[in-house]
C-alpha cells in the first residue's frame, strides 16, 4: 500500500508552534462548548488527519522521479499544513475545500493502485472517500476536524457525556446547517435576512437569544438572593477608597467563604474558627486587598475585615503540610482532626468578604451579617445524591464529609443551578413555538429521532443551554478558589480531580464579571459558531472493545492513558446536570443514574481490587479495542493512535520503562500492529495548573500503526540492539531538531525504537525467550542515554569537565582535589575553568556557579575563553530575568553556540531528573521550550538590524 506522508515526514515545529498557540485561545474555540479533560489540540488532530490521509511523494516515482522532485512536493504539502493548523484557518472554508481536494487526489491514485484488489468495489470508490471513526471520542476534538475536512464523521465513546459532546459539534449543527435565527427579535420584517447564515451561526444565535431569556426569567425568581450593595457614609468613613461609590448601589460579583470547625482549644472550644489557605484577595501592584481576622479583646470571637493596600498581616490558617492552626489560640489542627469535624457534620462556612464591581475594578467589602443571613435563605427543592467514588487520589471532599456531588455546592448554588435546569425545560416548548412562526416544518420526531424540524431545532437549542449549565456548575461549585493575582473566579477542574478547597468564591449569576451566566452562554454560542456544521456525522454509544463501527474506516483515536484520567468518575459531576436538563431528550443516553464505568478503559485500583489486578484489566481490554482496530481499519490508510505517559520507574532488572508505557504498547503489538512512525505532539498547555513550575508532560506521542506484515521476520536480541544503535542515533537528531521538550524526550525516543521492535513478528533472547515489552523500553532508554554521552564528545573540554562535575555535585561545593584530578581528565584546569566564569574555587572547596551568579552584562565578543557550559547558563540567566526577547539578543550575538547550548539543555535535564533536582531541570527544559520564540526574535532583530532577510534555520 501506498506510504502516506505521516509515515515519511511531517512540518513538526510548525504544528506544535500551532499547537501550542491554540491552547490560550479561548473564546469560539470548540473546546470551550463543554469542559472534556485532555482534549487534544484542534490544530494537532487536523494536521494528523491530512497527512494521515495525503501520499508521501516518494510512493508515486512515476509523477516525481527524483528526490529533488519528492522534495519540492513535500515542501508543497507542507505549506498546506502550515496554512492549515492556523487557528484563523478554522472558519476558512476555502481552504478546507482545498485540502480536501489534495486529500482525494491521493484517494483517487489509491483507488487506481487497487483496481484488482478482490474488494476494490467495496474498499475503493474513487468518488467516495471512506468515512472516519474515532472509538474512544472523548471531548470530540479529532472527530471534529474530520469533518472539517469534508470526511462523513462517526463518533463512539461509552461515557455519555463525551457522546452528547460529540453529537452537539458533529451531529446537531449539520441537521440546521446555514440557517437563519429563529428567534423573534432576529426575523427581518422585510421577511429577507440582511446576512447568510453559514454552518451554525443561526443556532449559535439562538442559544444567545434564549440564554438571555432564561438570565431574565432567572433573576425574577431567584435574584433578590443576590442583592446589591449600597455603599454608606459609614463605610466610607473607615475607607477612604469607598468615597467615589458614596451612595451608590454595587453589584456583587462573588462572596468569599472560609470553612470552619470547632477550636480544639477547650477554651474556645465553643468557636467556630477559619480555615484559609490565604487571607490575600488581590496581589496587583496598587490594588492590594486583604482579610484581616481581628480577635476580640475580651476573646469572645473574632471578626473579619478587609484592609487596602500592604500584606496581609496573618498569612492563612490552613497549610498544604501539617493542617491547620486555630485563629484564636495557636492550637495546631492536623488533617486529622479537620477530617473528624468535618466527617461529623461539624465543618461550617463563614462569609470572609465581598467582591463587587467598580467602576476601574474590583471593590472589596468587610462582609455583614444581613449578607449573610440573606445566603441562608436559598432553600433548593433538589439536590444531586449521588455518591462521590471513594478514590482519594483524584476525590479529596469524601475524606471530609462531602460524600455526594450534592455536597460539592452551597444550597445558594444549588437553587441556581436547578432554577436554569428547570428553565431549559420550560423554554424547549417557547422555542419550538417561535420555531413554528419562523416557518420550521411541524415534524413530531424529536432531535434524538433525526427529527430535522421545529421540535427537534428547538431541543437542539436546549442541548446547548444543558451545557451552559454545565459550564455555570464548573464555575458554581464550593470547590471554586479566588484567583488573587487575576482577581477572578476560578473553576472546579483547575486539574483533573476534584481536590479540597478551603477558602472558596461564590458567583453571583447576574453580574457581569467573573463566573456569571451571561459569560457562560457567550462562551458556548461563540464556540458553537465556529464548528463546520456541513458534513453530516454522528455520534453513539459504544464499547471500544466491542464495537464494529470501525468497519473500513479511516482511524484516528486518542485512548485512556492507563490510569491517568478517571473520565467516567470526574464527568458525574456533569452528568447529574445534564441528566436534570436534558434526560428527557436524549432517555437512551441518561437511562442509568451515573456514567457506567465497570467497563471503563483505565487501571483504576480502588475499582478492581489491587494494581495488578487493575494493570491485567487494562492490558485485555485496550488489547481487545486495539485488535478490533487493526482487523477492521480500512487497509490502505494507517491508524493513528495519540498516547501520553511519564516514564518514572525502574527496577534492577530491567532498568528504566514505565508500566503506562509498556501496558499500552504490548496491547498494540498484541493487537497484531506495526509502528511506522511516530511524533511528538505539544499537546499539553503549558500553563494549565498541573504544569506550572513543574516538569510536566507538554506532548503525546502520535503512533503511526499498520497491520504487521504476516510474514515478518524473527530476530535475535543482538540483531535488535544492533539496529537500534545504528537508527536510533539519526532518529534522535530529527526529535532535537523538531525541538522536542527535554521533559518529553523520554516519551518520544519510544516512537523510534518500537518502530523497529514492532516490524518483527519477534525478537528472542539468547535463552529462547521472546524479548518482552518493558525489556525492549529499557533497551530504548539506555540507547538514549548512549546517544545523550556520545554528544558530550563534541562540547569543549570545559563543558565535558562541568557535566561531569554537575553529575556528581550539582551546584553543591565539592572538594578541589576531586575537582582538579578530573580536570586532568578532561585536559583542561581548575584556574582555567575559574578564569572562564563557571567556577568558584575558595579554602579547598569548589563549586559551579548558578545561573543567577554569573556576571552581569556578559557580551561573548569580548571573552577569551568561552565555553558551552557558560553560553547555556548564561542564556538561563537572561531568559528567568529578562524574558524571551532579551534571550534573543543575546543568542544573536552567539552564532551556532546557542544551538550547541540547545542540545546541551537536554543531557543536563537528564542529569538534573536522574538526580532529582527538579528546579534545575525545569529550567533546562523552559529554555529548550523556549527555543523556537527566541530563534524566531533573533531573526528578527538581525534581520532589523541588516535590512537582511534571513532564511529560516541560518541560526
Amino acid at each position: 500500500m501506498s506510504k502516506k506522508l505521516i509515515e515519511v515526514a511531517l512540518p513538526l515545529e510548525l504544528i506544535n508552534i500551532a499547537s501550542a498557540r491554540e491552547k490560550s485561545i479561548r473564546h469560539g474555540h470548540p473546546s470551550t462548548l463543554h469542559l472534556w479533560w485532555a482534549r487534544r489540540p484542534l490544530a494537532a488532530a487536523r494536521a494528523v488527519l491530512f497527512a494521515q490521509l495525503v501520499d508521501d511523494p516518494s510512493t508515486h516515482p512515476e509523477l516525481f522521479p527524483t528526490e529533488e522532485d519528492q522534495h519540492r512536493e513535500r515542501e508543497r504539502l507542507f505549506r498546506i499544513i502550515e496554512e492549515l493548523v492556523k487557528w484563523e484557518s478554522t472558519t476558512n472554508q476555502d481552504l478546507m475545500d482545498d485540502a480536501y481536494q489534495e486529500i482525494l487526489r491521493s484517494w483517487k491514485l489509491t483507488c487506481e493502485e487497487n483496481k484488482d484488489h478482490e474488494r476494490a468495489n467495496e474498499l475503493f470508490d474513487p468518488d467516495h472517500l471512506p468515512a472516519f471513526h474515532d472509538p474512544f471520542a472523548g471531548g470530540g476534538a479529532i472527530p471534529l476536524e474530520a469533518q472539517r475536512l469534508g470526511l462523513e464523521s462517526y463518533a463512539s465513546d461509552l461515557n455519555p457525556v463525551a457522546v452528547l459532546i460529540n453529537k452537539a459539534m458533529i451531529e446537531v449543527p449539520p441537521k440546521f446547517s446555514c440557517q437563519p435565527p429563529i428567534n423573534p427579535k432576529a426575523q427581518p420584517q422585510d421577511g429577507v435576512f440582511p446576512k447568510k447564515y453559514y454552518g451554525a451561526e443561526g443556532l449559535s444565535e439562538d442559544v444567545s437569544y434564549y440564554g438571555q431569556r432564561m438570565k431574565e426569567e432567572a433573576e425574577k425568581r431567584i435574584g433578590h438572593l443576590y442583592p446589591k450593595v449600597l455603599i454608606t457614609k459609614e463605610m466610607t468613613t473607615e475607607r477612604s477608597d469607598l468615597k467615589p461609590y458614596l451612595n451608590k448601589e454595587l453589584t456583587v460579583i462573588a462572596y468569599l467563604w472560609a470553612r470552619t470547625v470547632h477550636s480544639p482549644n477547650p477554651a474556645f472550644s465553643n468557636l467556630e474558627v477559619p480555615l484559609v489557605s490565604s487571607f490575600a484577595l488581590s496581589t496587583k501592584k496598587g490594588k492590594e486587598a486583604w482579610v484581616d481576622p481581628i480577635v476580640r479583646p475580651d476573646k469572645s470571637g473574632y471578626d473579619l475585615r478587609v484592609k487596602i493596600g500592604g500584606k496581609p498581616r496573618v498569612e492563612g490558617t490552613v497549610k498544604r503540610q501539617g493542617g491547620g492552626t486555630c485563629l484564636m489560640s495557636g492550637t495546631p489542627m492536623p488533617f486529622e482532626y479537620l477530617r473528624e469535624e468535618g466527617k461529623a457534620g461539624r465543618m461550617g462556612q463563614r462569609l470572609m468578604a465581598i467582591v463587587c464591581e467598580g467602576t476601574r475594578g474590583r471593590v472589596y467589602l468587610s462582609p455583614t451579617q444581613e449578607i449573610e443571613d440573606i445566603a441562608s435563605q436559598a432553600k433548593p427543592s433538589w439536590k444531586p445524591e449521588l455518591q462521590l467514588p471513594h478514590n482519594t487520589r483524584d476525590f479529596k471532599t469524601p475524606l471530609y464529609g462531602m460524600n455526594s456531588f450534592g455536597d460539592l455546592f452551597t444550597p445558594r448554588q444549588l437553587l441556581a443551578l436547578t432554577t436554569f435546569s428547570d428553565l431549559i425545560k420550560e423554554i424547549i416548548p417557547e422555542i419550538e413555538k417561535d420555531a413554528l412562526a419562523a416557518g420550521l416544518s411541524n415534524d413530531s420526531s424529536g432531535i434524538a429521532d433525526g427529527g430535522r424540524g421545529a421540535k427537534a431545532y428547538a431541543q437542539a437549542v436546549g442541548v446547548y443551554l444543558g451545557f451552559v449549565v454545565d459550564k455555570c456548575a464548573d464555575y458554581w461549585s464550593v470547590i471554586c478558589g479566588w484567583h488573587k493575582s487575576g482577581e477572578k473566579i476560578g473553576h472546579t477542574f483547575g486539574k483533573q480531580a476534584i481536590p479540597m478547597v478551603w477558602d472558596y468564591a461564590e458567583a453571583n449569576p447576574f453580574s457581569d464579571s467573573s463566573g456569571n451566566w451571561k459569560a457562560m452562554f457567550d462562551w458556548t454560542s461563540k464556540a458553537l459558531a465556529t464548528v463546520p456544521g456541513y458534513i453530516s456525522g454522528s455520534a453513539g454509544q459504544s464499547d471500544a472493545q466491542t464495537q464494529t463501527l470501525s468497519t473500513s474506516k479511516i482511524i484516528s483515536t486518542d485512548p485512556p492513558y492507563f490510569d491517568n484520567i478517571g473520565y467516567a468518575d470526574l464527568s458525574d459531576f456533569f452528568y447529574v446536570w445534564l441528566r436534570k436538563s436534558l434526560g428527557d431528550i436524549y432517555l437512551d443516553l441518561f437511562r442509568t443514574l451515573a456514567v457506567p464505568k465497570s467497563e471503563e478503559l483505565v487501571a483504576t485500583p480502588y475499582r478492581h481490587g489491587s494494581k495488578s489486578e487493575a494493570q491485567k484489566f487494562f492490558m485485555e481490554g485496550m488489547t481487545e479495542a486495539m485488535g478490533q482496530l487493526a482487523k477492521l481499519a480500512h487497509l490502505a490508510i494507517p491508524v493513528t493512535i495519540y498516547y501520553a505517559f511519564k516514564q518514572s520507574e525502574s527496577d534492577s532488572n530491567s532498568g528504566t520503562a514505565s508500566t503506562g508505557w509498556e501496558t499500552f504498547l504490548a496491547a498494540v503489538v498484541t493487537a497484531g500492529f506495526a509502528i511506522t512512525g511516530t511524533w511528538p505532539m505539544r499537546t499539553e498547555m503549558q500553563m494549565r495548573q498541573v504544569a506550572m513550575q513543574s516538569n510536566a508532560l507538554a506532548s503525546s506521542i502520535v503512533l503511526v500503526c499498520r497491520q504487521r506484515q504476516e510474514d515478518a521476520q524473527v530476530v535475535t536480541r543482538r540483531e535488535f540492539i544492533t539496529e537500534l544503535k545504528e537508527e536510533f542515533p539519526k532518529a534522535f537528531t530529527r526529535l532535537q531538531e523538531a525541538n522536542i521538550a527535554p521533559v518529553d524526550l523520554a516519551q518520544a525516543a519510544i516512537g523510534p525504537g518500537m518502530a523497529i521492535y514492532t516490524k518483527y513478528s519477534k525478537v528472542m533472547k539468547a535463552d529462547g525467550e521472546p524479548l518482552t515489552i518493558r525489556e525492549a523500553l529499557s533497551l530504548i532508554n539506555e540507547t538514549l542515554d548512549e546517544t545523550l554521552s556520545a554528544q558530550e564528545g563534541d562540547f569543549d573540554t570545559d563543558t565535558r569537565w562541568a557535566i561531569s562535575w554537575f553529575d556528581q555535585f550539582g551546584f553543591e561545593p565539592g572538594d578541589y582535589g576531586v575537582a582538579e584530578t578530573l580536570s586532568k581528565a578532561k585536559n583542561t584546569s581548575v584556574q582555567g575553568l575559574v578564569e572562564g566564569g563557571i567556577l568558584e574555587a575558595r579554602q579547598g572547596r569548589v563549586r559551579l556557579l548558578r545561573p543567577s551568579e554569573l556576571s552581569d552584562g556578559w557580551d561573548p565578543s569580548t571573552d577569551k575563553r568561552i565555553s558551552t557550559w557558560q553560553v547555556i547558563h548564561h542564556l538561563i540567566k537572561t531568559l528567568e530575568a529578562s524574558g524571551e526577547e532579551a534571550t534573543a539578543t543575546l543568542s544573536s550575538k552567539l552564532g551556532d553556540r546557542s544551538d550547541e547550548a540547545r542540545e546541551l539543555a537536554y543531557r543536563l535535564y537528564v542529569v538534573s531528573e536522574r538526580r532529582s533536582r527538579a528546579t534545575d531541570a525545569l529550567s533546562y527544559n523552559a529554555l529548550v521550550q523556549s527555543w523556537p520564540e527566541i530563534s524566531r526574535l533573533s531573526r528578527d532583530q538581525s534581520s532589523f538590524v541588516t535590512g537582511i532577510d534571513f532564511p529560516p534555520g541560518l541560526f
